[in-house]
This record gives C-alpha cells, sequence and structure tokens, in this order.
C-alpha cells in the first residue's frame, strides 16, 4: 500500500509533536515551535497533490460509459463494466466520482420512466408555491381513473430515488436488475395503473450562507487587557480549527443546508401525503403495493395513521426484505390481523422459493425469495420477481 504524499511529509512531524507533549513542563517552547511550523505548512496545495480536483462530468457520454442493449452500463471505448477504484489510494476520490455517477444514473432513470413506461411526473406538494422546496412522484395516464386496480411501488431508503430498487446493482448489473421498470411495464401490461412514489427526495441542498463573526470587543464592557487575552485565545482556536479543516477538506467544498419539503420530510411524510391526495382518489376498486426494505415501514406507518382507508381500498401488499417492525412502530392488533391476512414479505434466503422462514414478529408471513434483493452476486440464483410478485398479489 502506497503512502501519500502529505502522510510523509507530516508523520516525522506528529511523532516528535507526540514525544514533546509526553515530556515535562520544559517541553513546553519545543511543542509551541513545532505547532508554528504545522500552522506554516499549505496543506491546501499539499492535499492537493494528492487529490485530483472534484470536477466530474454531468453526462453518461462525458464519463464515457453507456447502457447497452442489455441494460448494462459499459465503456464506451473498452467495454468494461464500471470501475470503481478508477484511481489507486484515492478513495474519497473514487466515491465522489461514483456519487456523481449516481446522480446521472438517477436523472436517466427519470427519463426512461416517462420515455419507455410513459409516466407522467407530477410535481408535489399539489399547491407549492413557486418558491418553496417541491419534489415529485409518477403516474400512469390511468393511475387514478382505472376503475379496476392500482399498482403503488415504494423503494427503500439511501440513494435511490423514484423507479429504482438499488442503484450498485444498476451500475454493477443491469438496469432490470437496479429499477423498478419491469415491474411497471409488467404492472401495465396486467392492465394496471401505476403510481411510483419518491420517498426519499425529502429536502433540496442550498449553500449555507456565510454569517459574519463580530469580534467579542464590539459590545463588551470588560477592562481592554481582558478583551485582547480572550480575542487571542479565540483567534488561536479559529486557527486550530482552520488547521484541521484544511486537513479534512483540502478543496474546501462548499457548506450545504437542507431545506425540507413541506408534508414530504420523511418517507413516512411522504407515503401518508401521497396516500391522501392521490391513492385515496383513485378510482380504482383494488389496490396493491410492492414495498422494499424502509418502503415497508412507511407502508406500515401509513397503516397506522390511516388504518381504515388503507383496509377499505387495499388489497394485498408484496413486501421484498422489508425492516417494519409492529413492535417498535406501535402497530395495533387490527393491523397486524390484517397484515396476517394480506401481506406477505419475500425475504432474502438460501431456501426454495416461498419456503416459509420463521419470524419472531407477530405480523405477515416471511417466505424465501431465493434472490438476495439488493446484494446479488453471481452465483445467486435469480428469478422473475415482477412475475412472481403480481402473481401472488392476484392469487
Amino acid at each position: 500500500m502506497s503512502i501519500s504524499l502529505s502522510s510523509l511529509i507530516l508523520l516525522p512531524i506528529w511523532i516528535s509533536m507526540a514525544q514533546i507533549q509526553q515530556g515535562g513542563p520544559d517541553e513546553k517552547e519545543k511543542t509551541t515551535a513545532l505547532k508554528d511550523l504545522l500552522s506554516r505548512i499549505d496543506l491546501d496545495e499539499l492535499m492537493k497533490k494528492d487529490e485530483p480536483p472534484l470536477d466530474f462530468p454531468d453526462t453518461l457520454e462525458g464519463f464515457e460509459y453507456a447502457f447497452n442493449e442489455k441494460g448494462q452500463l459499459r465503456h464506451i471505448k473498452t467495454g468494461e463494466p464500471f470501475v470503481f477504484n478508477y484511481r489507486e489510494d484515492l478513495h474519497r476520490w473514487n466515491q465522489k466520482r461514483y456519487e456523481a455517477l449516481g446522480e446521472i444514473i438517477t436523472k436517466y432513470v427519470y427519463e426512461l420512466l416517462e420515455k419507455d413506461c410513459n409516466l407522467k411526473k407530477i410535481s408535489i406538494p399539489v399547491d407549492a408555491t413557486e418558491s418553496e422546496p417541491k419534489s415529485f412522484i409518477f403516474m400512469s395516464e390511468d393511475a387514478l381513473t382505472n376503475p379496476q386496480k392500482l399498482m403503488v411501488l415504494i423503494h427503500g431508503s439511501g440513494v435511490v430515488r423514484a423507479g429504482q430498487w438499488a442503484r450498485r446493482l444498476i451500475i454493477n448489473e443491469d438496469l432490470d436488475s437496479g429499477t423498478q421498470i419491469p415491474f411497471i411495464k409488467r404492472a401495465m401490461d396486467e392492465g394496471y395503473g401505476v403510481i411510483v412514489l419518491n420517498p426519499n427526495e425529502n429536502y433540496i441542498e442550498v449553500e449555507k450562507p456565510k454569517i459574519p463573526v463580530q469580534s467579542s470587543s464590539d459590545s463588551s464592557d470588560e477592562p481592554a487587557e481582558k478583551r485582547e487575552r480572550k480575542d487571542k485565545v479565540s483567534k488561536e482556536t479559529k486557527k486550530r480549527r482552520d488547521f484541521y479543516e484544511k486537513y479534512r477538506n483540502p478543496q474546501r467544498e462548499k457548506e450545504m443546508m437542507q431545506l425540507y419539503i413541506r408534508e414530504n420530510g420523511s418517507p413516512e411524510e411522504h407515503a401518508v401525503y401521497v396516500w391522501d391526495h392521490f391513492i385515496a382518489q383513485s378510482a380504482a376498486e383494488k389496490v396493491f403495493f410492492v414495498a422494499h426494505s424502509y418502503g415497508g415501514l412507511a407502508f406500515v406507518e401509513l397503516m397506522i395513521q390511516r388504518e381504515a382507508d388503507v383496509k377499505s381500498k387495499v388489497t394485498a401488499v408484496a413486501l421484498t426484505d422489508s425492516v417494519h417492525n409492529v413492535w417498535h412502530q406501535e402497530a395495533g392488533r387490527t393491523i397486524r390481523e390484517w397484515m396476517r391476512e394480506n401481506c406477505c414479505n419475500w425475504v432474502s434466503s438460501s431456501e426454495p422459493l416461498d419456503t416459509s422462514v420463521e419470524s419472531m414478529l407477530p405480523d405477515c408471513p416471511r417466505v424465501s425469495a431465493v434472490v438476495m434483493f439488493c446484494e446479488i452476486s453471481e452465483n445467486t440464483e435469480s428469478v422473475n420477481t415482477e412475475s412472481l410478485l403480481l402473481k401472488k398479489m392476484q392469487d
């Protein structure tokens, strides 16, 4: 393993400081001298020698990647899959590059939902002003008017957004493995209206405004000597903080703040909001949910808050590796009984398909899905999950 340039330069200094600090008061002068030396090292420039600028393309073409006819992400020139460790020993830079690609993938999936699946992008809150933060969901043309059946899809937690199950699978496997598109297309072929939730789009990020720091001496009646001592301590504290900040954040990334979206500030809030303003208003006689991981928890929270309404419209719920917990969420007896009759949780398991899997929770049955939903490997047996779940729910 190679050692970074900055580490080679600073390591002897840190060792010396540690040895000096173990000594007595007579070493104080040496410690001060070393601190002064460290303060004069321009870590900003030093770290930039180790890490290239965090300036990445904003298109797949810019990354020199594209999806082939099988929905696999491949390098345009070499045909190779995506490589995470593009630059050795620069994990932070590689991670930032991966995240930048992930944002492009998210926009690409949004385009597929509209162009390939013919879904409409619906802005929320429905009564949002021009200036306030907004999110969105996707719906089929007949989502609210289909008189027979409606399919609602909810993904899990993390970086995934509407239309995705797992970003890692989209990048490393293919679009069919990592997106909801196969579910959506199959549902529409089977005559379902479709609503795709976007429970992780809870806020927008804006640059944090800089707050001017006022000197304590401006509005103080303290003696001048005391004010000078306090100001000196304050300046030294700021100098140390800036010193370590340079090492931690050498490229001075912008500080961001989050502005939450009204009534959609969490996955749970989002599920309730979409229910109240869309699903509850739909004409469908039967409503079906497919909820993955944290999406299952969001559905249980929806049941807790809208129990009677959910029972009156929802026919069946297919959960996949759901992380809900009826005890922690304080779901009542009537909810648990309804879930036993109308829900099924397909979980990652090495057992044969549909084999009962023991559960400590007194709610819905758990059965083997064979496939590891978000950790698919080359040796994992795969099943046509969208066909399986749709068939089971209709049964």
